[in-house]
């Protein structure tokens, strides 16, 4: 079991296995999600529930879209360049530093 986050809402990351990145926006410290969306996960790729799952603002080479993504599926993101994501300006105040402020009224 993995019991504590390793990115924080602004963080560009990478998915280990598919071709896409994204920036947190939110954090579920356990799964939160449909036992409909799990069981479609391939058994053998499908990650243990007791972990972290982030919210992304994500992007592929064909379009953006809102990813759901466990920690063991998450590396961090070397090239620290932008996301283009439509809601990127709706959520954030821009990229500094490798990664993007979370506009103060989405903090918790």
């Amino acid at each position: 079991m993995i019991d504590r986050a390793h990115f924080a809402p602004g963080d560009i990351v990478r998915h280990r296995l598919f071709d896409f990145r994204g920036v947190v926006f939110d954090i579920d410290p356990v799964f939160a999600n449909s036992d409909e969306w799990y069981e479609a996960i391939p058994e053998a790729m499908r990650p243990v529930k007791e972990q972290p799952f982030y919210h992304l603002l994500a992007e592929n080479e064909d379009l953006s879209y809102i990813a759901y993504v466990s920690q063991q599926n998450l590396v961090a993101d070397g090239d620290h360049g932008p996301v283009d994501h439509p809601q990127i300006d709706a959520m954030f105040d821009g990229l500094e530093h490798g990664r993007y402020r979370l506009r103060a009224i989405h903090r918790h």
